[in-house]
């Protein structure tokens, strides 16, 4: 299996300038940024599937004749089916490579998306989800971690946040493709818009054979030439590339440098004092990413909308498409500032802005009266949360919990804070339907306003600033 991976990396790899003591530095690396990107697109196929219900379930509960709880259960069951995958990611992403479970990924993905449109009872419509899941487990958890390893520091912030990135060019697919194919008939169309997403794993499949393996997994391999072959390409100098080097062996020769097994016991059973630190850091993040209830709002604004008074079915779905641009266009804020201005000042900002849209949309809800008053309150609301989400949580929880975890730990750390993430948002899109209806839609709001309350003040007591430090570094940082 090395020796194929190897053959695979060749091509990439063999065109590399030499580089010499003397060429002048580059500002930035395209070559890891080509990289990071071909990583972060198998995220694409995770919004997709994830968003995609939220038009299509108008349609499947029509002709299939599901119930209510089928629905929200056949909605949110994505999120406790990719538990198998994620946290099993962290073993795959140490025996197959970062790069072959991104592969085996996309094998996942397209089958699922095959199998969701030709589901013909609720029971396929479950098998095919469970499918699917496996797929996004792996992309969601290999990827960050592919992306914090492949980049410069000088960039990595920029880098990792490509991930949500993609997911939200993935939400805003689905988002258009329930809009556009809404005329078809019930039973056509929302078969489509799931067999339309078999196709893109193909081509990104083809993208990742072209990627070069992470230089850590290679260190951790052995194979020391190819890891210096890889980080000459993805660093921003020669002395850095040798650096990043010698950092990446030393992490892995250290004492206490397991993986597999060994990583699960140091970090549940005999942890120490910084890995406690590092685990409550991104353990809190990745529950209150999702306990804010951003997918309350992604998988369920049709309902959002309804309640304000939106009663056609074209509105309702184009005013999602809304929220995806809205969405999709302020991940570029954290894209482009997050190693300017820092981690930890936009998730503050992030946090407080989200708190403030959520209650405003709780008391737009409330006071629901004419239409024409109600249904622009609501959106601006939403669009303000959206805004505020993307700005900071969405982008940089997944890309801070990945470059904070020690190299010996960060397959499986990442594991087990992406298997949180999703064991909450699958509490919140499982619950929000019968939370709606016992609390109200608008006491829904109010509660995940005070959740997004407690999460500004636990960055602002628990979150260290970690931008333009080297992965390597973080121990350090998490000592003190």
């Amino acid at each position: 299996m090395a020796h194929g991976q190897e053959a695979a990396a060749a091509p990439l790899l063999l065109p590399s300038a030499p580089a010499t003591p003397d060429a002048a530095p580059r500002r930035r690396n395209r070559f890891a940024f080509v990289c990071a990107t071909l990583a972060s697109m198998t995220t694409i196929l995770m919004g997709y599937n994830l968003a995609l219900m939220s038009g299509a379930q108008l349609f499947i509960r029509e002709d299939l004749g599901l119930t209510d709880v089928q629905v929200e259960v056949l909605t949110g069951s994505m999120n406790l089916f990719m538990l198998v995958s994620i946290l099993g990611a962290g073993w795959a992403a140490d025996v197959l490579g970062r790069r072959g479970t991104l592969l085996l990924a996309n094998a996942f993905l397209m089958a699922g998306a095959l199998a969701m449109s030709l589901g013909s009872s609720y029971a396929a419509l479950m098998a095919a989800r469970f499918v699917t899941s496996v797929g996004v487990g792996f992309s969601r958890v290999v990827a960050p971690v592919y992306n914090a390893e492949i980049s410069p520091p000088s960039t990595r912030g920029v880098l990792s946040s490509l991930l949500d990135m993609f997911v939200n060019v993935g939400i805003l697919l689905s988002y258009v493709s329930n809009y556009a194919l809404a005329g078809l008939p019930v039973h056509v169309g929302w078969r489509v818009m799931f067999a339309i997403g078999a196709l893109p794993p193909a081509f990104l499949a083809a993208g990742v054979l072209a990627m070069p393996e992470s230089p850590r997994w290679l260190v951790m391999r052995g194979r020391h030439g190819e890891a210096r072959t890889v980080l000459a390409r993805t660093s921003d100098t020669p002395a850095e590339a040798d650096l990043r080097l010698e950092e990446i062996k030393h992490a892995v020769e250290a004492p206490g440098s397991s993986t597999g097994g060994g990583a699960w016991k140091e970090m549940l059973v005999r942890p120490t004092k910084s890995v406690r630190r590092v685990l409550t850091c991104v353990l809190g993040l990745q529950f209150f990413q999702q306990a804010t209830g951003i997918d309350a709002i992604v998988l369920y604004s049709p309902l959002v909308f309804k309640k304000a008074g939106m009663s056609s079915n074209t509105a309702v779905l184009g005013a999602t498409v809304a929220v995806g641009v809205v969405k999709t266009c302020f991940i570029l804020v954290a894209t482009l500032f997050s190693d300017l201005v820092g981690r930890r000042p936009l998730l503050l900002a992030s946090a407080t802005g989200t708190a403030v849209a959520l209650a405003s949309l709780a008391l737009t809800l409330l006071c629901v009266g004419a239409p024409t008053m109600s249904v622009p309150l609501t959106m601006a609301s939403v669009l303000a949360f959206v805004a505020a989400f993307s700005v900071g949580f969405g982008p940089l929880a997944p890309a801070y919990s990945s470059e904070i975890m020690p190299l010996r730990l960060r397959a499986q750390g990442t594991g087990l804070g992406t298997a949180v993430n999703r064991v909450t948002c699958a509490l919140v899109t499982m619950t929000f339907i019968s939370l709606a209806d016992w609390i109200t839609m608008p006491g829904c709001f109010l509660l995940y306003a005070g959740v997004a309350a407690a999460a500004c003040s636990f960055v602002y007591t628990q979150l260290p600033e970690t931008s333009g430090r080297s992965l390597e570094d973080m121990d350090v940082l998490f000592a003190k």
